[in-house]
């Protein structure tokens, strides 16, 4: 079967970024691929990130999105997880 790949820009924040050691990662994925399979990779590469899963928002070109968006190619994507008297007054 021959699927057609995109490539994203994770930009990572606070525990994401430290676990990585860079500010931001060029990845290349199936098309088709959701936000949340993304998260699911990230964690399995770094299990220490699993207690952020249920708390982590998602952004694709500076909006927040629901975890089912699917990803474009050229999109730039981060993970969010909460920050000290951060993100709490943004909704989706």
């Amino acid at each position: 079967m021959n699927h057609t790949q995109i490539t994203i820009t994770l930009k990572l924040f606070a525990a994401y970024q430290e676990a990585y050691k860079v500010p931001e990662l060029q990845l290349t994925l199936c098309e088709g691929t959701k936000v949340s399979q993304l998260l699911e990779t990230i964690i399995s590469q770094h299990p220490e990130l699993e207690k952020w899963r249920n708390v982590t928002k998602f952004g694709i070109n500076l909006n927040f999105v629901p975890p089912e968006t699917i990803l474009k190619d050229r999109d730039e994507v981060v993970l969010i997880p909460p920050v000290s008297g951060g993100l709490n007054k943004f909704r989706i």
